[in-house]
């Protein structure tokens, strides 16, 4: 982790070589042959990006709003202008003109963005970086200028990139004799910054996003491509402009992930949203290579997006309006691109990209401004937030538990909002009928590859990391269906692969769907619904493919799916955003004993955080029974002086009688008091064995009575011995500090495998415990060692079970109080 964090103290300096290899380039683009090549000095740029990326990620780790805007807006940057230089120097842009219309759409976002954070850093005295912008920002500008006047030389880009280059050096400087002297000596405006308390970190509950500024810098490129065309800046739209695009749309979808682990469900949502809009741009513009005619674009789709843009801008108007309203202008892009056929090529929908920069670069400089300065600009946010407080029937979710998982620990919110738009996304853009003379010549394949593949797949992994095994197991079923449809139907493949072959191919994926449709059964109504609409979806296909598809039923199945994906998209929203179920998802249509009781009968708590397991410590003090961690696999536990638990647990887990209860101590001075009913050779071998995953069975005495079990003592071990061990486990010896001595038994009903995770837990003995303590998957997957020590004295013991630590290891303990 350390040395994790010195690379990334190292890397911002280091990138500023990327100024360096653009100095020389422009200090000698007035020769007959540059200094370094055009496709070199793309991969150079391309691969830099890549670290400065890397190493705007890891300042997010210290709160640097503005070092994370600028290592992201600058990465971002040199991948686009990287990728032009490539295709430059490939000879892809043959034409006079074409290296001046691919890069100034990408120059003028960037001055204007650099200027915005150069002008934040000043106001908030944040010099090197703001220096470092300001200086990048008029190179941008500079580098329009020559592109349009030759009046001005390259000499005057390439001084600003010398400017970086000594602000990169003296940084670098500053941050090797800082590392080197221990930080004795230090250069003024080097010094890392401390690591803030935890009182001092931003609040996850979704009001701050520091990825948010980096994502709207995003739609002003991808806005600018187009706004520049129709202001007449740039001569057409081509090729050459899609590596600004695909850039933009591929850090989009980063900045989607990254929402999530802010903890930023309706940021991350709108994100996702616009990637799918920068990747069918750029797919418009690869078109004409192979097609002559613009493609054409699915209208119920549009009018769709902009349903789902509508309702987000809703629910996002409850935290800021002004971003609300800025979702709007995404509400009339979509709005005109239905109502123009070219789509992008046509002059509505690129006034509207105007719009969207200008608007964009404003709230760019808000959100970065409120997050550095002390005195905030107003953006309406707690008014409408303050309205609904005097709703009866509304109610805001507030507090720790916004964003608290399913099941357990998870560093990211929620996505099935995601999850569900792309549904909707993916089943209206397939109502288009594709054109078996020119089956590219629609925009499907970024609408239904990207939105109902790509984005389901990220909301199928959060999905999993959340706890939601089969949620997850749909969504990332449905994208690979999606994916493979999308790419065969409408990539041209779909026409002469109409065999046999298509129709197993689809016929596996039913019998996974029919799988998940009979699990749903347990899960919800929604859910049940939402899969099995997707089950017609998957019959249309194959009736499609053996050419036996009734007229009408693929749009009607599509149009099912549709709609129920929308119900639960609001649902989703609803009920992350208000207390309650506004919009029910539903009950389960089959209930079970024992199924669904981690969701709504026992508390789930991480193990990470201290509170958590002073919370199960009060439980277990007031009688109940829990589900816990270990060093190896998952128990249920009870406090010893709680007979009642004992007996609760014992009951809840239908205890065999050769299967009897452990007990569990923290440190042996739990049964200092009762040292002298012990032989000597027995308590030194204890104090050798422990903290280990090791158990000892005992002779049984009157040492039980002193941990006040009383007549639940019977549970506890057999007539003759009780098992007893020291966890080698932070996380319990923690808790039995608290609590006392405990006794113990594996998480699961017995003759079952033993559970190596929290979830299983809950699915085994959900409706059974009070709470489970998550920890995720076990250290272990096999269980303690139990030693028989009835014996020990004669200089004999035996094994009941070998599990982790093998018969050697206990026996060489031993044998060094053995020998004389």
């Amino acid at each position: 982790g350390q040395s994790l964090q010195a690379l990334s103290s190292f890397l911002p300096p280091l990138s500023h070589t990327g100024s360096l290899l653009l100095a020389a380039h422009f200090y000698s683009l007035p020769r007959a042959a540059p200094l370094i090549p055009s496709t070199a000095l793309g991969v150079l740029l391309v691969i830099l990006s890549s670290l400065l990326a890397y190493a705007g990620i890891r300042r997010s780790l210290r709160n640097a709003c503005l070092s994370l805007s600028l290592c992201l807006t600058i990465s971002v940057f040199w991948c686009g202008y990287g990728v032009v230089f490539i295709l430059g120097g490939q000879g892809i842009l043959k034409d006079a003109g074409d290296f001046r219309n691919a890069l100034v759409p990408g120059l003028v976002t960037f001055t204007l963005a650099l200027l915005i954070m150069a002008v934040v850093g000043f106001l908030c005295r944040e010099v090197i970086p703001a220096v470092i912008a300001s200086a990048l920002s008029l190179a941008s500008a500079h580098e329009v200028a020559v592109h349009y006047s030759t009046a001005f030389g390259s000499s005057a880009v390439a001084c600003n990139y010398v400017i970086i280059c000594l602000v990169g050096g003296y940084f670098a400087l500053g941050r090797i004799l800082c590392f080197l002297t221990k930080e004795k000596i230090a250069l003024p405006g080097t010094v890392p910054a401390k690591k803030k308390t935890h009182e001092q970190l931003p609040s996850t509950s979704g009001s701050v996003n520091r990825f948010a500024v980096t994502g709207l810098i995003l739609n002003m490129l991808s806005a600018s491509v187009f706004g520049c065309r129709l202001l007449g800046v740039t001569g057409k739209l081509f090729i050459g402009q899609v590596p600004w695009l695909w850039a933009a749309g591929l850090y989009q979808l980063g900045i989607c992930i990254l929402s999530y682990r802010a903890m930023d469900v309706l940021m991350a949502t709108f994100f996702g949203f616009t990637s799918i809009l920068k990747f069918a741009q750029g797919y418009c513009l690869l078109y004409p290579i192979w097609q002559p005619e613009e493609p054409s674009f699915p209208i119920p789709f549009l009018v769709v997006f902009s349903i789902l843009f509508v309702v987000l801008a809703l629910f996002v108007t409850l935290r800021s309006p002004v971003d609300g309203l800025y979702l709007l202008f995404y509400v009339a892009y979509c709005i005109a691109l239905a109502c123009r056929p070219k789509g992008f090529f046509e002059g509505g929908p690129q006034g509207v990209d105007v719009a969207i920069f200008v608007a964009s670069a404003l709230l760019a400089l808000i959100h970065l401004y409120n997050v550095k300065a002390s005195t905030k600009i107003p953006t309406g946010k707690g008014a409408v937030k303050a309205l609904i407080a005097r709703s009866r029937f509304l109610k805001l979710r507030e507090g720790a538990d916004l964003h608290a998982p399913y099941l357990g620990y998870s560093k990211y919110a929620d996505a099935e909002v995601l999850g569900y738009a792309c549904s909707v996304l993916a089943s209206f853009a397939i109502t288009v009928t594709g054109n078996s003379q020119a089956p590219l010549a629609t925009v499907v394949i970024p609408w239904v590859v990207v939105a109902g593949g790509i984005l389901k797949l990220l909301g199928g992994s959060v999905a999993f990391a959340r706890g939601k095994t089969l949620e997850s197991s749909a969504f990332i079923l449905y994208a690979v269906m999606w994916i493979i449809w999308g790419l065969t139907r409408y990539g041209g493949l779909y026409g002469i692969t109409r065999s046999f072959h298509t129709a197993v191919g689809i016929v596996a994926f039913m019998l996974f769907n029919g799988f998940i449709v009979f699990c749903t059964l347990f899960l919800n109504i929604a859910w049940f619904f939402y899969s099995f609409a997707f089950s017609l979806i998957a019959i249309s296909f194959l009736l499609d493919a053996v050419h036996a598809l009734p007229a009408g039923y693929d749009i009607a199945a599509t149009l099912i799916f549709g709609l129920v994906s929308f119900y639960c998209f609001l649902s989703a929203l609803f009920n992350s955003v208000f207390e309650g179920s506004c919009l029910p998802m539903g009950r389960p249509i089959v209930q079970l004993s024992g199924v669904g009781g981690g969701m709504s009968k026992c508390l789930h708590l991480p193990a990470r955080k201290a509170s958590s397991v002073k919370r199960i410590a009060d439980i277990l003090k007031d009688g109940g029974t829990c589900g816990i961690p270990t060093d190896t696999v998952y128990v249920l536990v009870a406090a010893c002086n709680r007979p009642d638990a004992v007996e609760k647990a014992h009951r809840s887990k239908r205890q065999a009688q050769d299967r009897p209860m452990s007990l569990w101590i923290s440190s042996l001075k739990q049964l200092e008091p009762a040292k002298h009913l012990f032989s000597p050779l027995l308590w030194d071998f204890m104090e050798a064995a422990w903290p280990s995953p090791i158990s000892l069975v005992v002779p049984r005495g009157e040492w039980v009575d002193f941990l006040g079990m009383k007549d639940s003592a019977k549970y506890v071990g057999t007539p003759q011995s009780v098992a007893i061990r020291i966890p080698d486990c932070s996380v319990t010896t923690h808790l039995i500090d608290l609590v006392g001595p405990i006794v113990v038994t594996s998480a699961n009903p017995t003759g079952e495998a033993d559970t190596t995770h929290h979830n299983q837990v809950y699915a085994k003995l959900g409706d059974k415990v009070d709470a489970v303590l998550c920890d995720g998957p076990s250290p272990e997957n096999i269980a303690s060692t139990v030693v028989d020590c009835t014996k020990i004295d004669s200089g004999n013991i035996g094994f009941f079970r070998v599990g982790i630590i093998p018969k050697s290891q206990v026996k060489s303990l031993l044998i060094l109080f053995l020998l004389p």
